[in-house]
């Protein structure tokens, strides 16, 4: 599974949760939050659904 995503896409985009920024994780098709929550939302069909209740939270 691979996160097609523009690069100026990837630049703009936050974290709705906390508002840091994401980053591709391209094995697991999602876009992880590199701020405090550490969230992962998924991408479907290249397309970021970034809804809290949607998201994978950390397992600790």
């Amino acid at each position: 599974m691979t996160v097609k995503l523009d690069a100026w896409l990837l630049e703009i985009l936050a974290c709705p949760n906390c508002g840091g920024d994401l980053r591709p994780d391209e094995a697991a098709g999602e876009l992880v939050c590199a701020g405090s929550c550490r969230y992962a939302y998924p991408v479907r069909d290249d397309i970021p659904v970034l809804l809290v209740d949607e998201a994978r939270a950390p397992t600790p």
